[in-house]
This record gives structure tokens, sequence and C-alpha cells, in this order.
């Protein structure tokens, strides 16, 4: 398997969110979305059924989806933000079935990886977009801007991947002299 990149350009990402609001395709929106700001491997974000998300009894989105990863066997509890939480209201209505990422063919299963990947290389394709991007791109896309942006501490960010070292993360995240260099030149002390 081809290494992927993070979807680095924030007008892209809006532009493959933006293709699949505009065919109405909420489930595949919300793939995207929550494939990006949950930073779950897709094995683990398929698997998302939603009573993990919502609260029938109470009729209302919960504020955290528990997870316990595939890869790892690490239990990981992560807040649903406001991105999140919009996708899933507008998927929600248009359930078919337990899983939020039904599959349209077969009742009761959640699409597989490999169809995944299809939804999201055929959008890349649709609108344009440059550079390896598939399944795991979502995943590193939060990362990449969560650094690059200095909104979040490295180390948090390293302990959100489950990375045990500093380089790791930067090489996972694809963080290049380019964006090294344009730090230096924003940055302005005073």
């Amino acid at each position: 398997m081809a290494a992927t990149e993070p979807i680095r350009d924030k007008k892209q990402f809006r532009a493959l969110t933006d293709y699949f609001l505009k065919k109405g395709q909420f489930r595949n929106y919300t793939m995207i979305i929550m494939g990006a700001y949950t930073t779950l491997r897709i094995s683990d974000l398929l698997r998302l059924k939603w009573p993990d998300v919502y609260n029938e009894e109470l009729q209302a989105f919960r504020t955290h989806v528990t997870v316990t990863e595939k890869k790892t066997g690490k239990v990981k509890t992560i807040a649903l933000n406001r991105q999140i939480l919009g996708a899933l209201r507008k998927c929600y209505p248009h359930r078919k079935g337990e899983f939020i990422f039904a599959s349209n063919r077969k009742k009761d299963k959640a699409i597989s990886r490999v169809q995944a990947w299809r939804i999201i290389h055929a959008a890349v394709v649709a609108i344009g977009m440059a550079g390896k991007i598939g399944c795991h791109s979502l995943r590193k896309t939060w990362g990449y801007h969560a650094w690059t942006s200095g909104a979040v501490s490295p180390v948090v960010i390293m302990d959100i991947y489950n990375h045990s070292d500093y380089k790791v993360t930067k090489r996972y995240l694809g963080i290049t002299q380019d964006d090294l260099d344009d730090a230096y030149l924003k940055m302005d002390i005073g």
C-alpha cells in the first residue's frame, strides 16, 4: 500500500466535503468529517454504530465516543466537536441500519475499507485534488493542521497518535522543510 499524505490545503478539504454535500451523500460527508476530526483509523471508524454517538433514550447526541482501537487494543475517548456533531445531524435522518457508515448493498453491514477508499478516491479525482490521498489521509489531516497551526502541543499530538517519538510524528504527518520555513517566516515576537 502506498503511503498517503494529509490534506494540507484547507480549501481542498472543504472542496472534498462540499463534493459529498452537493450530491446529498451525507454518509460519505460524515465519513470525511469524522475521519479527519476523530483521527481514527478507517477500520475503527467504519465499526461505529449509531448508539456509540446517539443516545436514543435522551434523543440526543453524545458528547464523546469511546473506541477500543483494533490495531493497538487501547481504549480511546474522543470528544465530538461541533463539526462532527453537525455532520452526524445531517446524516442521522438518512440512516440505513445500526452502522453509521452502512452499506447500501449488505443489510446490517458497514461499508468495507476498500469501499471507503473507492469513495474517497472517486471524489479526489472528481475535484482534481493532487497528492496521495486515501483513507489514512483523513487521520493524518487533523494532526497536520494541529501541528502547523501551533494550536496543539506536539506532545498531545504524539499522544493522540500513540507515537513515542517526536520524529515519528513529524514524519507521519509529512512535515516538510516548507512547513518549517513557513513557521520561521510567520513568527512575530514583538
